[in-house]
């Protein structure tokens, strides 16, 4: 992808697990002037603070062994299911006509997440992915990165 298909009303979303900006260039391809028109949180505690119990045990039905059950990672599943929200507000957005192109920056596990959970009338519109994350970068930063990723 290019730049310009970073042209003037083009959405730019910025996303981890647990913060999403909406952006949109109200410049044109070769002078980026990206502002935010939304954001979204979601409050996830670590994995440790979300746990109950410790992981639970089970004894070996040969022997005299005992093994640990693998407990629920809520932490990540939280991150997966904030992922499956925002590609639920992309649809709605989309499907309401509020943007024609759109591009994707989030942190690679979550640009994939995000990519399995997009509905085709919003992957139709994605003219360009970045797997980083920069939720947390000024708006001039994500500009530059933009451009060097999308030539």
């Amino acid at each position: 992808m290019s730049v310009e298909k970073l042209t003037n009303k083009t959405w730019v979303l910025v996303a981890d697990g647990e913060k999403a900006l909406f952006l949109v260039n109200h410049g044109d391809q070769d002078l980026l002037d990206l502002r935010v028109f939304d954001s979204e949180k979601q409050d996830n505690p670590s994995d440790y603070e979300q746990s109950a119990n410790r992981p639970g045990r089970q004894h070996q039905s040969v022997g005299s062994g005992r093994s640990a059950y693998e407990d629920t990672d809520w932490h990540q599943l939280a991150k997966e299911r904030f992922a499956d929200h925002l590609a639920e507000l992309l649809y709605e957005r989309a499907h309401k006509g509020q943007f024609d192109r759109i591009v994707l920056v989030a942190a690679p596990k979550v640009l994939a997440e995000l990519r399995e959970q997009l509905h085709k009338e919003v992957s139709d519109k994605v003219v360009g992915e970045v797997p980083k994350t920069l939720t947390n970068h000024p708006l001039d930063q994500i500009e530059k990165v933009l451009k060097s990723e999308l030539v």
